[in-house]
Order: structure tokens, then sequence, then C-alpha cells
């Protein structure tokens, strides 16, 4: 931990070493809520989002915030080694190829709905799900836009990766939009005063109950989402390189809610734009299209609720990016590092690795929750 505010009801403790005013806002009225349980932990990613700050964990014992999941339920990434040594640009290219080919991205989606065996099984009819059942079966499988992306790495142990970051698609969004707009009216109805943002449930209503199963839907779909894309990527590099072997396969989420034992109680965990790291386990941060990533083990930091980053987090908005950043000098960078970017317009400069924060130091950050095993350089990137 950096620092700690004690000026709220409940301490915020943070592992960044300034924070945007928006996002401290946001901490703010997170540790001022009612519900909010020992304190509040804002990771060195964290920066603003809507009603919490991207990069924030929140513990609650009796209530559910669907804003605090956020709007991409279940939003997080998949990696996979090859035994590949080494792979030439030729055939990197060849491989991106094949795989923009098969993984639709940005706002398209599969032209015919895809087998029922990449659905998550649907046990009972939930209110939302139901009714985009369907529609995820011409989703699922797709990367979508934003900081989702499919890359190609070379790793510190000297073999050749692959990671996918996507989520869960309409079908999270949809969920989600549904569920916030209950919590708004429900929390007005019990004459809650706390931002609209922060709407909740209370646990034994409802709302509460269908969310909560809706979001573990949610958060399954975008699993089966990142393996029918993993599997497609692996058909892309089995097609040209038939004898590739594949193993160490790690998926985790960072934008969820799950029980979770901390401090001897039984807690709601929010994780919005966080990754669960306990000790000795595998997670994944990754950086910018410019800059690496890394497999990193949980080193279990209460104080953290036993979290971590999701990534590097942004340093701008997407429009001030777009705005502010030299498209020829982004472009210029990437090319002499070698990499295969997704850097083709001005409009693209939204996820330029200058509207980044410095991986490096959001490593060095959180040395006390994570403990670095493989350092993963970009080789080549998939994006909208």
């Amino acid at each position: 931990m950096i620092r700690k505010i004690n000026t709220e009801k409940i301490p915020i403790k943070l592992w960044l070493e300034d924070i945007e005013e928006g996002a401290l806002q946001q901490a703010k009225d997170l540790a001022n809520l009612e519900i909010a349980f020992k304190h509040i932990a804002i990771m060195p990613d964290s920066h603003q989002g809507y009603g919490m700050p991207i990069g924030g964990v929140l513990a609650t014992k009796d209530a559910i915030i669907p804003n605090a999941v956020g709007v991409d339920i279940g939003c997080g990434m998949c990696c996979l080694r090859t035994d590949l040594k080494e792979i030439n640009t030729a055939d990197l290219k060849n491989v991106m190829k094949q795989i923009r080919q098969t993984v639709p991205v940005g706002h398209k989606h599969h032209k015919e709905k895809q087998d029922e065996k990449y659905m998550p099984v649907l046990k009972e009819n939930l209110p939302i799900v139901s009714k985009e059942y369907e529609r995820g079966r011409d989703q699922v499988g797709t990367l979508g836009g934003g900081n989702h992306f499919i890359e190609i790495q070379r790793g510190s142990d000297d073999y050749i990766w692959i990671m996918v970051h996507s989520g869960s698609r309409n079908i999270g969004y949809t969920t989600a939009k549904h569920y916030h707009e209950k919590a708004i009216e429900e929390t007005k109805k019990r004459g809650n005063n706390v931002p609209k943002d922060l709407s909740y449930f209370i646990r034994g209503t409802e709302y509460y109950d269908n969310y909560f199963k809706e979001m573990n839907y949610c958060i399954e779909f975008a699993l089966q989402n990142r393996k029918l894309m993993m599997y497609r990527v692996k058909e892309a590099f089995t097609e040209l390189l038939p004898s590739v072997q594949f193993s160490n396969f790690i998926n985790k989420p960072h934008n969820f809610a799950a029980w979770e034992r901390h401090f001897e109680e039984n807690l709601m965990v929010h994780r919005k734009g966080a990754t669960r790291a306990e000790e000795g386990e595998w997670v994944m941060i990754p950086g910018s299209q410019g800059t690496n990533s890394y497999l990193v083990r949980g080193k279990g930091n209460a104080k953290s609720f036993n979290s971590c980053s999701h990534g590097a987090g942004r340093v701008m908005s997407r429009t001030k990016a777009r705005k502010s950043l030299n498209f020829k000098e982004e472009v210029a960078q990437l090319k002499n590092k070698g990499i295969l970017h997704a850097l083709r317009h001005k409009k693209d400069l939204d996820e330029a690795p200058g509207s980044y924060k410095d991986i490096k130091n959001v490593m060095r950050l959180q040395k006390d929750l994570v403990n670095i095993v493989v350092e993963l350089a970009p080789l080549g990137v998939v994006k909208a």
C-alpha cells in the first residue's frame, strides 16, 4: 500500500501515488456508503469510471451494486502458452490474417449462430439472459472494441504466448443496464441517500437474487466467449504450423462480484477493473499494445482484499487521446519495436500506448500484491 485516506466513514487504501480528482471523489463516495465494509482498496491502474473508479475494490455484507461490477460483466483475460520458441514475421502475419477472418471485431457479429455447445447452459429462466440467449449465439467468440485485444507475445520464458481480452458483449451490457435501472428504483423506494450510480439491492430481495444469478451467467458467457476466440486462434496457428502444442491456460475476470472470506467475515467483494490475486493464484496484467504484459502470482494481501490491478490503466480519456496524441509518433514507436500493431487511423489513438499509464510503474506500485513470473513482449496485436 502506498497511502491511506482517513477523512471518510471508512479508510481508503491506495496503491498509487496520485489519483485524478474524479476517481478520488468516486472512491470517497464508496467509503461513505453505509453498506461498505472495513475499507476501500484502489489499485495502481485506477482512473474514473461510472459510479465506482476503475481499479476499485469494495466489500459489502448484505448488498450488491450493479455499477460496482460494471456494464461489461465478466470482462477479463485468458492466455495460453505455445511450445514455439520463435515465429517469423511472415508466419505471424498469416496467423493474424486468419484470426481476423474467424474472429469478428468491433460491432461485428458472426453471420451465423454458433453451436449451442459454445454457450453456457441456461439452467433456469432468467429475465434478461433468457431473452438475450439467441443473440448471444451470434456474439460468442467475438472480440468487441475499446481496449479488447488478441495479442501474440514473446515470453521471458522463451515461449510464444497468446492473450485474449474481452467480455460478455451485449448480453452483459443489457443485463447490467437493466439491473442498474432497477437498483435506482429500489434505492429510491428505500429512501437511501446515495449517488445514483451507486444504487444497490439488499440481500434477500428478488432483484438481489436475480441480479446475482444473471451476473454469474454473464461471467460464464464471457469465459466461453474468450475460450471460443482462443480456439479460433489455435486453429490459425495449427493451420500454418500443424505440430504446435498448447498448454498453461489461465482465465481471470476483472469485472465481477463474488462471495469471499475476508477478515473472518463472509463478504460480497466487488471488483471493477481489478483482479483477484489470492496467494499463489495466477493473474494476467496487460500493458498496452506497445508495452509488456505480465504473468504474476498473487500474494494474497488482505489490505487489498486479495486483489491487484487489471492492467496499466488509462492516463487520459479516449477523447483527449484522440485530440492530443501525435499519430505519427505513436506509430513510429510501435514500428521501432517491430510490433505488428493495430493503429491504423487517428481515431485509433485512444488505444495508443501514450494513452496508458507506465506499466512498469504500475507493477512497481503493487510489489506487495503480486510476484512477476513471466514478462510478455507484444509481437502482433488484433483490435477493432
